[in-house]
């Protein structure tokens, strides 16, 4: 009615320019609403976001192992707080919360152009006599430390950038397999993580995202395989030096 009040008050011109602005404007209206109508991409585009993606990756050690009498690697590796401190050293990004227990910030990890700081507890098990032993080692391994990753925490994501699911994985084992007088120290690790990208990261390429996180992966578990070659090995030397040598 308003507009109507108006027109009357206006010049013949200026009424049919008035009516055909309002058209035209109504026009616009509509064919903005059939284009929402039409454009599906989005809605696509969300759902395929929810699906979820894995990656893994898997490393084994096998490199000799030279035992002492009254020093094993059995009786090394059930000091569990002397292995984890050998592998992880660095006192300022561990924490222990109980006997078997670690609480760990690892090194932040690149992905893209995001950086994260995951925080993670991490217990070790001694096993013994082929109980619950994990899959792959043999039931006659007299002694296991098996490495399993409990909780997890990613820092340094805002909202916007967090994935709505997330899971990392670590399961790992190392322990002595004896062959007559020669002895092998061998381990596995395997990490899986396992997300839903944001709906700001889900149109990003899956070969691209494919080849960044198992580059990531990759790096992670040789610098755990790095650290038991190297770090674990020298300490398990240290080990048999305190041990009293047997008398002739």
């Amino acid at each position: 009615m308003g507009d109507v009040a108006v027109a009357a008050s206006l010049a013949p011109c200026q009424t049919i320019a008035l009516f055909s602005r309002v058209k035209w404007s109504e026009k616009l209206q509509k064919q903005e609403r059939q284009q929402r109508k039409s454009q599906p991409v989005l809605v696509i585009n969300n759902q395929m976001s929810v699906k979820p993606a894995t990656y893994s990756s898997r490393i084994a050690t096998d490199i000799p192992l030279y035992e002492a009498p009254g020093a094993s690697l059995d009786e090394y590796l059930k000091d569990k707080s002397r292995v984890f401190k050998a592998i992880f050293p660095d006192k300022r990004r561990s924490q222990q919360l109980s006997e078997e227990l670690w609480r760990i910030q690892m090194l932040p990890i690149q992905f893209l152009f995001l950086t994260v700081w995951p925080v993670v507890d991490m217990k070790l098990k001694c096993k013994s006599r082929g109980e619950d032993y994990p899959p792959g080692v043999p039931q006659d391994i007299t002694k296991v430390l098996e490495l399993d990753i409990t909780r997890w925490e990613l820092q340094g994501l805002d909202s916007v950038m967090e994935p709505s699911q997330f899971s990392l994985g670590v399961k790992g084992a190392l322990y002595p397999e004896r062959h007559g007088r020669y002895s092998r120290l061998k381990g596995q690790l395997e990490m899986e993580i396992n997300f839903v990208l944001p709906p700001v990261l889900a149109l990003i390429p899956e070969d691209l995202r494919q080849s960044v996180v198992d580059s990531v992966l990759t790096r992670l578990v040789e610098n755990m395989k790095q650290k038991v070659n190297s770090s674990l090995l020298a300490d398990y030397s240290e080990f048999k030096r305190e041990k009293p040598k047997n008398p002739a």
